[in-house]
This record gives structure tokens, C-alpha cells and sequence, in this order.
């Protein structure tokens, strides 16, 4: 759902896909082949809210700022699921974990990966190709380019979805067990995993 506040109405780009039971409110701009999941909250109420093309935020994130504040997600920044973004930037290809926590004033640097459950506190500065974990957040190590390609691979996934969503979403009833059927679909060509330093 899209809400206007203040005179401030979400503009979105028509290739990008907002889950019907998104909250998208007031001074929200939202890029081209972006994908806002259910249950995402990104409120620009006091301030602006910038998702630049390609970036996807996830099942049950929130966005939102301090009064006068701006939150930019830059191109291809990947939001996991339950994560938290609050007055920060997150820069160009970004990834942040499921359920982190990025603070007000905070600065991810372009290309890094910050862990799920992470803490970035307030006003912290995150060189570019870090790997941050842990709470506080910690920077670990530089992002490789291994990590990157495997990010942006997984970022290519979410960046297809609106298009998909556009063309083969839609509400439906349930079916009853003894309705169901096997389905006849075509298998992905290439299956996507987890990174393989978290298994």
C-alpha cells in the first residue's frame, strides 16, 4: 500500500514490483526494477527515502530516518529479510544480512557485505569491499572478489523478480490437498546456494 503524508506522494518507477502488503509512505523515490517485499515498511515521513534501480529490500525490513535525515540505497543494494536501515547510506552493490541493524549516520562503503544480526552503530564509516560482522560490527576482512561475484549473482536474481512478479503474480484461492497436481514447470538452469563460508 502507498500512503501520502505531508504532501508527499511514493513515486515509483513502472518496472518495479511493491508487494501490495508493503507500507510505502510519503517522500519515498523508488528506481527502476526494484523489489519491495510483504511486509516491508519504508516510511518517509520526516525525511527522504532514496532506492535506487536495481536494489530489492526484503520480507519485513524497515526503512525509515530522524527528522530532516535521507536514507540512500544506492544501485543494487540487497536489504535481507528483517533488516533495519535507519537514517544510513548503503552504497553500490551492497549486500546486508538478514535481520542487521545499520544506524543513523552510518556509511556502507560500495561492495560490502554486512553480516546477518550485525550492528552498525551510529555515524560509522565502512571502507568499501569490507565484510562487517557482529555486534558492534566489526570489520573482518575485505570482500573478495569471489564473495562479490556470488553477491551480485544473487542480487541478479532479485533484480529479475519484479519482472517476473508483473507477469505471473496474482492473488488466488488455496487449493485442497486432494485438488493439488503435480506442477509441470521448467527447472532453473543453474540453482543459486548460500555462501559457502556460512555452511
Amino acid at each position: 500500500m502507498f500512503y501520502e503524508f505531508n504532501g508527499h506522494r511514493p513515486v515509483v518507477h513502472p518496472s518495479s514490483f511493491v508487494h501490495p502488503q508493503a507500507a510505502v509512505t510519503g517522500n519515498v523515490l523508488i528506481g527502476k526494477g526494484v523489489y519491495i517485499g510483504p511486509g516491508a515498511a519504508i516510511r518517509g515521513d520526516w525525511g527522504r527515502i532514496i532506492i535506487e534501480d536495481g536494489c530489492n529490500v526484503q520480507e519485513s525490513c524497515t526503512i525509515h530516518l530522524f527528522p530532516g535525515a535521507t536514507v540512500l540505497l544506492c544501485e543494487g543494494a540487497h536489504i535481507g529479510h528483517g533488516a533495519v536501515v535507519h537514517g544510513a547510506r548503503i552504497g553500490r552493490n551492497c549486500l546486508i544480512g538478514m535481520n542487521a541493524v545499520i544506524m543513523d549516520n552510518a556509511d556502507i562503503g560500495d561492495e560490502c557485505i554486512v553480516g546477518a544480526l550485525s550492528l552498525v552503530r551510529t555515524g560509522e564509516i565502512i571502507p568499501p569491499r569490507s565484510v562487517v560482522v557482529g555486534n558492534p560490527g566489526k570489520i573482518v576482512k575485505a570482500v573478495s572478489d569471489e564473495m562479490l561475484s556470488w553477491k551480485t549473482e544473487g542480487t541478479a536474481i532479485y533484480q529479475a523478480l519484479p519482472g517476473e512478479m508483473q507477469a505471473d503474480w496474482k492473488p488466488c484461492e488455496p487449493l485442497r490437498p486432494e485438488e493439488a497436481k503435480p506442477v509441470e514447470g521448467k527447472a532453473p538452469e543453474k540453482t543459486y546456494k548460500p555462501w559457502k563460508g556460512a555452511e
